[in-house]
């Protein structure tokens, strides 16, 4: 049994973590707030804490980097939230969160980084880890620091999943994640592009309603990018 701090400003939240938890025989305290869990973890030392991101007092990862400067993070934390976005993964993942759940929440999901969480020494993760994370759309869903780790050994190179499901061969990506922020982000995006002209069979119109982008943006963002339209047609056949 492990003692886990669940922090979320909203009570349903709290409410269904902490039943589910409690159920798998660990022992729940809970805060709303980033003052309420200072508190906490000032009282006693949690074994594990599943940190809401967005608070109305003080975000989950400003309350992060303030256990990490003072030496208080001490323990896995796992970071949660419903509009991540890869900059807040890089973020969080940079200052030492061992995962990251997006919400809502399955309850697979939840305990299975709750257990990799508490069965694992915690590490503070890089870049690698959060650009290994996103999926279409620039959300960020569950990640480990077990990817981290293999992405180190494996020399900073990791397969990027097109999205939750197994679409094939071009739904895989190899990314060098030893580039500035700015370049990997290019290079997620062109191949993202290139993902869904080749899914949409090169139509431009139904590419753009998928992204969420204006046709002549659309364009616009494929020319800066340097998408070969042509060859995208022609992967789609």
């Amino acid at each position: 049994m492990a003692t886990i701090l669940v922090v979320d400003d909203e009570l349903g939240i709290r409410d269904l973590l902490s039943e589910i938890l409690n159920d798998e025989g660990h022992a729940v305290e809970l805060a709303e707030n980033a003052a309420q869990a200072r508190q906490i973890r000032a009282s006693l030392r949690p074994d594990l804490v599943l940190l809401d991101i967005w608070m109305p007092d003080t975000d989950g990862v400003t309350l992060l980097k303030e256990w990490a400067s003072n030496g208080l993070l001490t323990m896995p934390v796992i970071m949660m939230s419903g509009h991540a976005t890869i900059d807040t993964a890089v973020e969080a993942t940079r200052i030492g969160a061992s995962a990251f759940l997006e919400k809502p929440i399955t309850m697979q999901k939840l305990l299975k980084a709750v257990d990799q969480g508490l069965n694992k020494t915690p590490v503070k993760a890089g870049p690698a880890l959060a650009a290994a994370a996103v999926r279409p759309g620039g959300l960020v869903t569950e990640f480990t620091v077990e990817q981290a780790m293999t992405a180190s050994v494996a020399g900073a190179a990791l397969p990027l999943a097109g999205s939750l499901g197994d679409l094939g061969p071009q739904s895989q990506q190899l990314f060098n994640l030893d580039s500035p922020l700015r370049e990997a982000r290019d290079e997620f995006e062109k191949a993202y592009f290139e993902y869904h002209l080749a899914k949409e069979s090169g139509s431009m119109t139904r590419v753009a309603e998928k992204t969420g982008l204006e046709r002549t943006h659309l364009y616009r963002k494929l020319k800066q990018l340097g998408v070969d339209l042509a060859r995208s047609k022609r992967n789609a056949h």
